[in-house]
């Protein structure tokens, strides 16, 4: 699906959301005495059986070290390991698994880029061009990265709607930007980016693209080569499977001419006292014992998302969050925070004279799990005047009725501070 629209076939996809929900188990329990409706996966995703029990099956029957026995422990566990690596590749669809490197999430795929490719090519006058409505995990990098090299960092501004300024964004680019980075959607606003139109811009001044996707995948078909990414990372658990795993997709060119991240075991072809030969794509960047369970667990999600289909999956959220937005707009009090034409999953808000705190708390109690706070985009919060938002963030297993059960709560709220 192009990543800046919801397409024909994703309006029109069906989603068996009760069979869904049947696959999480954590969806099924009480919280306070009230049943959980969990609204929080973009800050974490539940995990459905398979995932479970893909990483269960690994640890009772698999578990070795990869790519450095030969017993059957250690084979069965590297076609495991390396089963997640290609699932990966099939997901967006890259050319090759050798541009498929496993890192513990995008802050890390973000952190790589910024120090193994950015670092040693960067110097005073070069620009660096990210935008206003960036997690900080896609800012504080970058800022480090102009503290070391005396390179500038510049920013995008968005308006009153939480969407891009496309033309600011084609003034700042210039023939001193090294590096643009920007994600493709927001996780404070749920603003879907035209990643695809950027990238292009981007090209023609000769900038290579980082794009953070961490909230995109579990919502947006994503195909890095139709969209030409040069970078593109995302975290394992926002798309149902474990933590502490992630994917930092890269042209094959561009890893090639990069320093290792790391050094030790694995990302080594010969060692001596004297020099160190560096092992082959991916693994010049796969320093030491990897999270093989992890990657066996983000294999299983992503297969058990493309099993679904994301077109039924984005068709299914998005009537989800239009009937919450309606909701939200008939409730005296409520303002939303981000509004974009083109947005996924996310729906945050505020109510007059009430802390989102407050808010979570009370909904918290009403079995309704919400995220407060600032989600690590404090520029957002200082673009719109507020220190915090509450954030209702929407998964494949949501329901209208959980949208119900949110705005009782709501009312609740309303009721304990009036």
């Amino acid at each position: 699906m192009e990543a800046n629209a919801l397409t024909a076939n994703a309006a029109a996809a069906q989603l068996d959301v009760e069979r869904v929900r049947g696959e999480f188990p954590a969806l099924h329990q009480q919280v306070h005495g009230k049943p959980l409706v969990y609204l929080d996966s973009a800050a974490s995703a539940q995990k459905p059986s398979a995932v479970i029990e893909a990483v269960d099956h690994y640890y009772r029957h698999d578990h070795a070290n990869v790519h450095r026995g030969v017993h059957a422990l250690s084979e069965r566990a590297t076609n495991a390991y390396e089963g997640g690596r290609e699932a990966a590749r099939r997901f967006l669809n890259a050319e090759s698994v050798s541009e498929i490197v496993f890192v513990r999430g995008a802050t890390e795929g973000i952190n790589l880029v910024a120090q193994s490719y950015g670092r040693p090519r960067l110097g005073v006058g070069d620009e660096v061009l990210i935008t206003e409505m960036e997690h900080h995990s896609n800012i504080v990098p970058w800022q480090l990265l102009c503290e070391q090299t005396g390179a500038t960092l510049k920013w995008v501004p968005i308006d009153d709607r939480g969407e891009l300024l496309p033309d600011e964004y084609q003034r700042l680019l210039s023939d001193k930007t090294r590096i643009v980075a920007m994600t493709h959607v927001s996780n404070a606003l749920g603003t879907i980016v035209p990643v695809h139109d950027m990238v292009v811009q981007a090209h023609a001044a000769g900038a290579v693209v980082v794009i953070d996707g961490a909230q995109a995948v579990p919502h947006v078909d994503v195909d890095v080569r139709a969209i030409d990414a040069d970078f593109y990372t995302f975290s394992g658990h926002k798309v149902y499977g474990p933590t502490g795993i992630g994917i930092l997709y890269g042209k094959h060119a561009l890893l090639e001419a990069m320093p290792p991240y790391q050094g030790g075991g694995e990302m080594i072809k010969y060692v001596s006292l004297e020099r160190t030969v560096y092992n082959d794509l991916p693994y010049k960047f796969e320093a030491g014992t990897p999270n093989i369970a992890g990657a066996v667990g983000l294999g299983a999600a992503l297969q058990y998302v493309k099993g679904y289909g994301l077109d039924a999956i984005a068709g299914h959220e998005h009537r989800v969050l239009e009937y919450a937005r309606q909701r939200a707009e008939s409730t005296p009090g409520m303002k939303l925070i981000g509004t974009a034409a083109h947005k996924a999953s996310i729906l945050s808000f505020e109510i007059d004279g009430i802390h989102p705190h407050d808010i979570g708390t009370v909904l918290d109690h009403e079995g309704v799990a919400v995220r407060t706070g600032h989600h690590c985009a404090m520029p957002v919060m200082q673009h719109f005047g507020v220190p915090a938002t509450a954030r209702a963030s929407l998964a494949m297993y949501n329901t209208q009725a959980e949208i119900d059960a949110l705005f009782a709560g709501i009312d609740k709220v309303k009721e304990w501070f009036n």
